[in-house]
């Protein structure tokens, strides 16, 4: 169906002429850019790049975000000199560490975990998680990472975008432009919180700030339909739907007419057609009834406390099987595990919680051959303090955390970098945010550099000209 615009003339507001007077040429440039004209807009966009700057060692990437902060001290960085001064005052030595909550002065907490090495590598894993002994020849440990964000709307941003503060694409948004999607028919870039809706700074973590909101992360929820109203309504057949999205489009696109500057309508344009595809293809790639039930308990999927994580990261798997290039699945989403008290209580149930679906996530992709060109990142916005907070807590420390990779080819069973004697701050191979996502990004096969978006005349680069990638990572 077309409209006949001279009989259907577009009022102007006197918005939308300010708004195209200041930003006509920018709209001339972003659609060069991409490529296409708002005609064509009901196609998928042609990724500005196309093709990776090297030979990329991964075609995907999990992340898996642990909201909030896991304390490194308890988990992968055993410090046992930290138990030994436990009660006492941080050592002037150290200098007075800027803390969120100003507890820079409380004594210092030693953990009370079972320490042991695993693997051939011999990675040093705490007792909170046991299921990841049985990966740690497939993990390489990071243990001096560190960021700028101290609170945990800069942390989780900075993690995200490369910047503590808002208005930076998403590193999911900058791999789906640089890289475009090998689906069509699914999104380029999924997201997934274990509690709905409650991620710190939301959808912003996801965004894709001044670039086309085509990029931005999709939302997929829980249970046994992540994906909300894929089924046609009652009485309605695949062409009445088509029929409906051809008018829905025409519509569009006279409502585009005189405000191409603004993109967020050609991107709800291209979601419609990204839904009616979704339509035929994601039933199937969400339907977790076809895995086995070996798979699913492997998974964790029998047990109440890790049947919802689980569910999620089995659907990973099942997307990056499918050709999604970034999945990022947040858990403990509400900033969970930000234990400032009771770190015992609050890590362990979180622990047990995650452990299993996590692991089980790096072996279902071993033995389906997949991880090898799928990259799993494991970590938070920033790690946890050696000093106490509440007596039994700790505070936030972006000054030395642990992370960890998998898959893309790395060699497993390492540790890269340190922290201090005491865990408070990275000393040896310090690896920054950018760092990590200049890494991330290498590992895909983009150039942190190369990959660039024009806004306001200046090349916006995904690291903001900063970091490399980490080449002990890499080997």
């Amino acid at each position: 169906m077309n409209l006949d615009r001279h009989r259907n003339p577009i009022r102007t507001s006197r918005r939308d002429m300010l708004q195209n007077a200041g930003a006509g040429f920018g709209a001339l440039a972003l659609s060069a850019l991409l490529g296409r004209s708002s005609a064509q807009a009901n196609e998928s966009p042609a990724p500005p790049l196309g093709q990776p700057h090297h030979p990329p060692r991964a075609d995907s990437v999990i992340f898996l975000f642990m909201e909030g902060g896991p304390s490194h001290l308890d988990l992968f960085d055993p410090k046992p000199e930290l138990r030994k001064l436990a009660g006492q005052q941080l050592p002037a030595s150290f200098g007075k560490p800027i803390t969120a909550m100003g507890e820079a002065d409380s004594p210092l907490l030693g953990d009370q975990r079972k320490w042991a090495q695993h693997g051939e590598g011999g990675l040093w894993i705490s007792d909170w998680l046991p299921e990841h002994a049985s990966i740690a020849d497939d993990i390489t440990l990071v243990r001096s990472c560190w960021t700028n964000g101290i609170n945990h709307s800069g942390g989780v941003c900075q993690m995200n975008t490369g910047s503590a503060r808002a208005g930076k694409p998403s590193l999911g948004a900058w791999v789906s432009y640089g890289l475009g999607t090998e689906n069509r028919d699914l999104p380029a870039f999924v997201v997934m919180e274990d509690n709905p809706g409650k991620v710190i700074n939301g959808p912003r973590n996801w965004g894709t700030a001044f670039m086309p909101a085509v990029y931005q992360g999709v939302a997929f929820g829980n249970g046994e339909a992540p994906v909300r109203h894929l089924e046609n309504p009652k009485g309605i057949d695949s062409a009445r739907q088509r029929a409906k999205l051809d008018l829905l489009y025409d519509l569009n696109q006279e409502h585009l007419h005189g405000r191409e500057s603004y993109d967020p309508i050609d991107a709800r344009i291209e979601s419609y057609e990204l839904a009616y595809r979704m339509q035929a293809e994601a039933p199937e790639a969400v339907d977790l009834s076809q895995e086995t039930e070996e798979t699913k308990k492997l998974y964790g999927m029998d047990d109440e406390k890790t049947r919802t994580f689980g569910s999620q990261c089995l659907l990973a798997r099942r997307l990056v099987e499918r050709g999604v290039r970034f999945v990022q699945l947040y858990h403990g989403s509400g900033s969970k595990w930000d234990a400032h008290s009771g770190i015992e209580g609050n890590h362990s149930g979180l622990c047990a919680a995650s452990d299993k679906p996590v692991t089980a996530l790096v072996k279902d992709l071993k033995r389906r051959g997949l991880l090898d060109r799928t990259l799993v990142v494991w970590g938070g916005e920033f790690g946890r303090t050696p000093m106490s907070e509440k007596g039994n807590g700790r505070d936030h420390n972006p000054f030395g955390f642990s992370m960890w990779m998998a898959g893309a080819g790395l060699a497993g069973g390492r540790t890269i970098g340190s922290t201090d004697e005491l865990g408070l701050r990275a000393v040896d191979e310090p690896l920054h945010v950018h760092d990590i996502h200049a890494t991330i990004l290498h590992l895909l096969g983009l150039d942190r550099l190369k990959l660039q978006y024009i806004h306001q005349g200046r090349p916006e680069r995904p690291t903001q000209n900063e970091g490399a990638a980490s080449k002990a990572i890499l080997g």
